[in-house]
């Protein structure tokens, strides 16, 4: 080829550099998937359900003005307040995209829980999918032929960097089924819910089924408890009480800050749970479990504990819970604040609601420390490990969980409790735990902001009046022993771990395993660390066959050692997956009994008043 030199005009050459630039720049707006800017995309989801027996959950998402170039669907990986990565995308099936004239779009899969959507320039399109849903629980999708539940995390995909961009999703419910959720109603549009946000969609679960509502207010604002199964409760009291709950719980945080309330109930033959939102909840709870008494205050535990995460999590985030990353693990070192500390409350709030009295209150606290004492993994991870480990650990336990690890649930409990005491005792009863959470509410959530653990720590030192660094290095971020009895002194009670005083009654042998009966077999489930069935080799799994030769179920293997004392040999036969052996335990010893609260042997004026502040019931020297 032959080439010549020439130039070209200047007004041609200022045209054609204009014209280069624009199409370098257009590969970079379309691999942004954004709309033009200050351009929100219109999205807007129908749910349907023709035919409830196959489980399959049908979505149809429409996405308006969504730019040019190619744009990225994504599936949510796990559903706040669940603190695991649940792969949602695996339910997925039957995609498809087609613009508005109902072209079919090129798509493609990049990574899990990502669908590449080829828009062709078209502005508008629509994706259909269908979602597997047969899990009853509070962060899954359920749909039979009775109800459907859902969510929204868990079925509906958003477009890639539009998390900010409100929403609309309409129900297309089976004949006759009701909708509930805490959306609010579209203007005009049957059926129609709209979300600001996507953090606010994917906080709003929905069920759909011929349910049944309690309602009630509290400061004019209506609230209804929306229960789908049936169960030995009795309705009249169960209003009543869930509503003494939101007043007590309401007065204690100052305000109300929402202008609905929804109470998402399940009751089934088993199983249950419950998952916190901005204005809703939802609840799994056995639907004969409400008798005897303690069964159904077991249910108001549970009501008090998520309806409290409205302001402890919800409102009052932890450092990394939201804004939501939807694809990955969230972290953070407050979960033993976000969840321990609003289990603290569920309890305490039934107390001073008048639910339980303070004897009862303080038996379970006492059953708690000492199912705390009895976990060995309490020397091996701390409250902040805990929380942070939660992704990985909390909900994969296994036989060794009880030897390495705690619950952030439980030790955040008793700490919080504890912290609330020392608060007290050293303010003399002018601040507490309470007046940290409503500063943090106030200052922090008002202020649009998160809080981290160098701020909790500086709040609650502010209402102590003084440093309370050993109690946060030692006890929170450290493994160490709790220290119990100097809290409590200050509201005139000490702790009594059943030690007895009596040599002789005091001796009881100790295996330091717990077994288990499954049908025919008897089966080792856990060892405990340090004691004499791990350090002599028993293992989790093993199947005793015989304790001294004599085959034994467990009825009578928990009745035969309990004859026996400490420093007692006992021979067992078992198998270990497929092989018979024998082993010899040296018995240990235990002298622990059931701990309990006492009262001091004389309580100062002080010490009923900050009893009586703390529990809102007079100070009794007979607990």
């Amino acid at each position: 080829m032959i080439m010549r030199d020439f130039r070209l005009p200047a007004h041609v050459q200022a045209f054609v550099l204009v014209l280069l630039m624009a199409l370098m720049v257009q590969p970079v707006a379309a691999q942004n998937n954004k709309p033009a800017a200050g351009v929100r995309p219109d999205i807007s989801y129908t749910v349907s359900m023709p035919r409830p027996y196959t489980h399959m959950l049908e979505v149809e998402m429409r996405v308006g003005r969504a730019g040019s170039g190619s744009v990225d669907l994504l599936m949510p990986v796990w559903t706040p307040g669940s603190y695991l990565v649940r792969e949602f995308a695996r339910h997925v099936q039957d995609f498809t995209a087609k613009d508005a004239s109902g072209r079919e779009l090129i798509w493609n899969k990049v990574n899990k829980n990502t669908w590449r959507i080829q828009t062709g320039g078209a502005r508008d399109f629509k994706v259909s999918y269908s979602v597997y849903a047969n899990e009853l629980s509070v962060r899954t999708n359920e749909l039979n032929d009775q109800h459907a539940f859902w969510n929204n995390a868990a079925l509906l995909m958003y477009p890639n960097g539009q998390l900010s961009a409100p929403s609309t999703v309409r129900v297309l419910p089976p004949n006759g089924w009701k909708i509930a959720t805490g959306l609010p109603e579209a203007p005009n549009q049957k059926n129609t819910f709209s979300a600001e946000n996507f953090d606010i969609l994917y906080d709003s679960p929905f069920e759909v089924s011929n349910f049944k509502v309690l309602s009630f207010e509290v400061k004019g604002i209506p609230h209804r408890i929306v229960i789908d199964g049936e169960g030995n409760y009795d309705p009249e009291r169960m209003r009543r009480d869930v509503q003494k709950i939101v007043e007590t719980e309401a007065a204690l945080m100052g305000e109300i800050p929402y202008k609905d309330y929804t109470f998402i109930l399940h009751l089934r033959s088993t199983g249950g749970g419950g998952l916190e939102h901005l204005n809703s909840t939802a609840l799994g709870y056995p639907r004969f479990a409400f008798r005897p008494e303690q069964g159904y205050k077991g249910f108001l535990g549970l009501v008090a504990h998520e309806f409290f995460h409205l302001w402890n999590v919800k409102r009052i985030r932890p450092d990394a819970l939201g804004p939501f990353d939807y694809t990955g693990e969230n972290y953070t070192k407050l979960l033993w604040v976000a969840e321990g500390g609003t289990d603290y409350y569920a309890n305490l709030v039934l107390r001073r609601a008048g639910l339980v009295t303070d004897k009862e209150y303080l038996a379970q606290l006492a059953r708690s420390f000492q199912g705390l004492q009895n976990t060995p993994g309490r020397l091996e991870m701390s409250a902040e490990e805990a929380s942070f480990d939660a992704w990985i650990k909390y909900y994969r336990t296994d036989e060794n969980s009880v030897n390495s690890q705690i619950s952030y649930y439980d030790k955040g409990a008793i700490l919080c409790g504890l912290l609330d005491l020392e608060i007290r005792r050293r303010s003399r009863g002018a601040k507490s735990l309470d007046d940290v959470l409503r500063y943090l509410y106030t200052d922090f959530y008002k202020k649009g902001r998160n809080y981290t653990p160098e701020d909790f720590q500086r709040v609650a030192e502010q209402m102590a009046g003084g440093s309370l660094e050993q109690f946060f290095a030692r006890y929170v971020r450290g493994r160490e022993e709790l220290d119990y009895n100097a809290p409590l002194e200050g509201v005139g009670l000490r702790l009594d771990t059943g030690r007895s005083t009596d040599a002789a009654t005091a001796r009881k042998a100790y295996l330091g395993a717990d077994l288990g009966q499954e049908g025919e077999r008897l089966t080792v489930r856990r060892v405990y660390a340090g004691g004499p069935a791990y350090d002599q080799g028993l293992n989790a799994n093993d199947q005793v066959v015989a304790l001294d030769n004599m085959r034994v179920n467990n009825e009578g293997f928990n009745a035969r050692l309990a004859e026996k004392r400490p420093g007692d040999i006992i021979h067992l036969t078992l198998f270990r997956s497929d092989d018979l052996r024998t082993l010899d335990i040296k018995l240990g010893e235990r002298t622990d009994g059931d701990y309990r609260i006492l009262p001091v042997a004389q309580a100062t004026p002080d010490q009923m008043r900050l009893y009586q502040d703390w529990l809102g019931t007079p100070y009794s020297t007979k607990q």
